[in-house]
């Protein structure tokens, strides 16, 4: 649970689970335990019986953490947790420290989305430098986002063992390291791969930075952090090609490698003073140490006595996401939607370059400052989620059910195709005022937060037990596919006329715009058919408002 993809750490002030579970919960997290393996060994011990004996006395079969500790006492265990008031806890850290945490682990974040785009500023200098085929330059984005979709399989798990901080210093220092390469690049092989050791090597942040953040803040407090580190992800990659536009055209595109490994080298040495801030592994020092100067064996964590072997849990990580994208409507589905707004992103990098440099003929470094509309769509639709979490507290003041979290979505579901639309019959010609394309890229980052807050919170409420693989898969397949859009997105527009690509996409949105809508109506019933879907029941939620 500690390391889930960084969606999965989005937190709401109306959560679907009660006050009991969320604490619940934070026990596991601290325990580094999966509520799905709650009585793993006991059940395995004692398949058939209702009651369990430890020492002769008769215990019955653990449902809860408290449960699971008194076996363990019973068994002469002395079970080590954080003792309050004493900050040994990370939420109980000063907030100047745990300010530290959230801005130099956002600032991680922001290094790998900047990274992930920074290189459109200039696609042609390359193909031009080394004498290769343009389609061979667009892998430099391929291969990076590839590569941060792959890494969080390995990277999550791998984190759960030897704790965030290493992590985080091996994963940036290699990402500064390979970023090197391309910017000395004397040939194609060489600047692809450098991309795709870079991509690999960057995906840490993906999937711990959301948790870092958790670590330390409560959840009512965490408002504000997860704010400053969501708006790294989705403007880091906005920002990449404005900067990168104007070093392209005065500087050459080697500069803009350059730019990104001195940010990368000033990231990775952030690294180094990032405290360890994972609750398990700071209780697996508090016991050695316990055991080193008591001399007794018997004091150990909830986790060293019931967690899975590493090769389990990298067993689970690697396949259950999978087993989740192919039996999992609602996991299929909403992954589906979402790599399609996440590959529409990425298109946006290769497509404004046409709207803007091609056909009405801006610099390099005006172009990249168009992007500046996305941006301002995703700071109004952050203004807006608010207003839904109040919705949202109307709706089910009765109860929570998953299916409240859709209403954005239902709402994005039907400005996303307008602001295609819009891009489409605008984009195409020259003669069209250039603001009208920047409102169209407006209305798109505007859409495209509103679908993918409520996307990844509905995912999260319906498999609140596995939360952390229904997100991984959707982390993979959004990252993957959206990988291949720049090895057609420029031909696609040129060969079918930018106003007929941009149509085929506004259709394309249009299309699959019922999909909130559908599960809105008939979520509950579908859930109910999961074994790994939460139960809730809309019925006893659902007031008029």
């Amino acid at each position: 649970m500690p390391s889930e993809p960084i969606e999965a750490q989005f937190s709401f002030r109306h959560p679907v689970i009660s006050s009991e579970r969320e604490e619940e919960f934070r026990t596991l997290e601290i325990e580094n335990l999966d509520s799905t393996q709650l009585v793993r060994k006991i059940s395995h011990k004692h398949p058939d019986d209702v009651t369990i004996v430890v020492n002769g006395t008769p215990l019955h079969r653990p449902t809860t953490l408290h449960d699971l500790e008194e076996i363990h006492e019973k068994e002469g265990y002395h079970i080590v947790k954080f003792e309050k008031g004493t900050g040994e806890d990370p939420r109980e850290w000063n907030g100047a420290k745990k300010w530290y945490i959230t801005g130099t682990t956002s600032l991680l974040c922001l290094a790998v989305a900047v990274g992930s785009s920074i290189v459109t500023g200039d696609m042609t200098g390359p193909t031009k430098t080394l004498g290769i085929q343009q389609e061979i330059t667009n892998l430099t984005v391929t291969c990076f986002v590839m590569g941060f979709g792959i890494g969080p399989l390995f990277m999550a798990p791998l984190s759960e063992v030897v704790g965030r901080r290493p992590i985080y210093c091996v994963s940036m220092f290699f990402y500064f390291i390979f970023t090197l390469p391309s910017a000395l690049a004397k040939n194609a092989a060489t600047l692809v791969v450098g991309r795709m050791l870079a991509g690999l090597a960057a995906s840490a942040p993906m999937c711990n930075v959301g948790g870092s953040i958790a670590d330390v803040w409560a959840v009512e407090e965490r408002g504000v952090p997860m704010a400053v580190f969501s708006g790294t992800l989705f403007i880091g990659p906005c920002l990449g090609p404005m900067v990168a536009g104007w070093i392209g055209m005065y500087a050459g595109w080697r500069w803009i490698y350059w730019v990104l490994f001195i940010f990368v080298g000033i990231s990775f040495a952030g690294t180094l003073f990032i405290p360890e801030s994972l609750a398990p592994v700071l209780l697996r020092r508090k016991a050695e140490a316990l055991r080193k100067s008591t001399g007794d064996d018997k004091y150990r964590t909830l986790e060293e006595l019931e967690k899975l072997p590493f090769n389990e849990t990298l067993k689970i990580a690697l396949i259950r996401p999978f087993l989740m994208l192919v039996q999992e409507p609602i996991v299929i589905f909403m992954s589906c939607y979402l790599s399609f707004v996440y590959s529409l992103l990425y298109l946006l990098f290769f497509a404004f370059p046409i709207a803007f440099l091609e056909i009405r003929g801006f610099s390099e470094g005006m172009t990249g400052i168009t992007f500046i509309s996305i941006m301002l769509g995703i700071l109004f639709a952050g203004l807006f989620l608010p207003m839904q979490e109040r919705y949202y507290a109307k709706v089910t003041a009765n109860g929570s059910f998953p299916e409240a979290r859709l209403y954005p979505m239902m709402v994005g579901a039907f400005v996303m195709p307008a602001a295609l639309f819009m891009f489409a019959f605008t984009g195409a010609y020259f003669w069209v005022h250039w603001i009208a394309v920047c409102i169209s890229g407006f209305l798109f980052g505007f859409a495209m937060i509103l679908l993918y807050v409520s996307a990844n919170s509905y995912i999260i409420d319906s498999y609140s037990d596995y939360a952390a693989s229904a997100m991984a898969a959707k982390t993979f397949m959004r990252s993957e596919i959206g990988a291949m859009v720049p090895l057609f997105v420029t031909q696609m527009f040129h060969h079918m006329g930018f106003q007929w690509a941009g149509l085929l996409l506004a259709l394309t949105a249009l299309a699959i715009a019922p999909i909130p809508f559908i599960f809105y109506r008939y979520g509950e019933r579908i859930r109910s058919s999961s074994k790994r879907a939460t139960q809730l029941k809309r019925d006893a939620g659902l007031v008029k408002v």
